[in-house]
């Protein structure tokens, strides 16, 4: 069945132009700069959100540190059924807000939601956690006393998610947040905001019909250049929870670590698969593709490089570019169910793709498969690629470095 995008942007609430900034019920005018987001499968813009100032940001950390005054003193079953019932309001929307992080991120649609499945999961494993915080009793060397633990919450939670996970990320770092009595301020990507203002659009009513604090759950749409380096150098914030590349993980380490502050880091990754003389290769040939091209190679965990013994390795290169050769059948709009891979982010990945496929071959490498910018009817945004193989050897620079692209190197040994 067709997903018609406009239904799901009405059922969301999603309008023309959307406010960015919200403090849990409530919502708030800005007078930041008005962006626009696309959707990369078709180029079209989705609608518009109004981005938070400086004064915007000071005003939401006021309203979470007074939040949490309140919030950390409700007991913590209490707080796992609210977020118990956030993940109830997830699943009423699980095919809406699926469909929209496939069209304003561009992973197909089972995968959107996928990502929204993963978030219901994370509020059931939180409510469980909700009710297993404790600390263990000792003994001590002073008569009529006793000594024990007692966990205590932290203060604000700021989480930055990133554009591939858009959604889930928040899910993982808030519910566990919650849970424990923090309060969480969330920073989207400026590449994906309206899947974070559907998502806060959702949980709105769970926090009015529990009269949960304003300032518990907060998001801000803002740019880099307004919460970046305040957001991390903030002493007010003693937890960050950072999503992206490596090269943005050393930055926020160095600026929060001056501060003694304490991070939660997921980066970049230069994934392996090695496969043996004894590997079951039908198996390996299936995974490994779905490891490769899932997400058109936009997860920190996506597979980079397949090492492979001498003995299987031709027949190892040969099922890899027929598997591939398949594939290349099914790129397409991410909201058709025919489709296995959707478009990449932006211009600019699309150009990271171009220039690593261009540097392995100057290193020596050799491309067995894919390489190009998918052209003609239907993929008029240019944001579409061919997944690429490439014959390659471990200490290529461009072999050691992330693309964040669906290009697999493979290496002989």
């Amino acid at each position: 069945m067709a997903i018609d995008i406009n239904n799901v942007l009405k059922t969301l609430g999603i309008e023309g132009v959307n406010l960015g900034v919200s403090t849990g019920q409530k919502w708030h005018e800005t007078k930041g700069a008005v962006t626009s987001s696309s959707s990369p499968a078709d180029g079209k813009e989705i609608a518009k959100v109004k981005n938070a100032t400086i004064d915007d940001y000071e005003m939401v950390v006021k309203k979470a540190q007074e939040a949490f005054k309140e919030w950390r003193l409700v007991p913590a079953p209490e707080r796992g059924e609210i977020v118990r019932q956030i993940g109830l309001a997830l699943r009423e929307y699980k095919d809406e807000l699926g469909a929209l992080v496939s069209y304003e991120m561009g992973k197909i649609f089972q995968e959107g939601l996928g990502e929204v499945q993963e978030m219901i999961d994370i509020c059931d494993f939180a409510v469980g956690q909700s009710r297993l915080i404790n600390g263990v009793s000792l003994q001590s060397e002073r008569r009529e006393h006793r000594l024990f633990e007692q966990y205590q919450p932290l203060g604000i939670v700021g989480i930055v998610t990133s554009f591939n996970f858009p959604v889930a990320v928040w899910a993982w770092n808030s519910a566990l947040a919650a849970i424990a009595g923090d309060c969480v301020i969330w920073k989207p990507s400026s590449k994906t905001p309206l899947t974070a203002v559907a998502t806060q659009r959702i949980i709105n009513k769970v926090l009015a019909d529990n009269n949960v604090p304003e300032g518990v759950f907060n998001l801000i749409v803002a740019k880099s250049s307004v919460m970046g380096d305040n957001f991390l150098a903030d002493k007010r914030i003693p937890l960050l929870s950072v999503t992206g590349s490596t090269a943005v993980g050393q930055r926020v380490g160095g600026i929060v670590g001056k501060r003694l502050g304490k991070t939660i880091l997921e980066l970049g990754g230069n994934n392996a698969v090695i496969i043996t003389p004894n590997a079951d290769i039908k198996m390996a040939i299936a995974s490994t593709v779905f490891g490769t091209v899932g997400t058109a190679g936009q997860r920190c965990t996506s597979t980079r490089r397949i090492i492979i013994h001498e003995s299987v390795y031709d027949q190892v290169r040969d099922s890899m570019v027929n598997a591939y050769k398949s594939v290349a059948t099914k790129i397409g709009n991410p909201l058709d169910e025919k489709s296995l891979v959707g478009p990449l982010i932006d211009i600019h990945s699309v150009n990271n793709f171009r220039n690593s496929v261009e540097e392995v071959q100057k290193e020596g490498g050799k491309i067995l498969f894919g390489g190009e910018v998918v052209e003609g009817k239907g993929f008029e945004s240019g944001n579409f690629v061919m997944p690429c193989i490439a014959e390659a050897e471990n200490h290529y620079k461009i072999v050691q470095e992330e693309t964040f692209a669906p290009i697999v190197y493979l290496i002989k040994y």
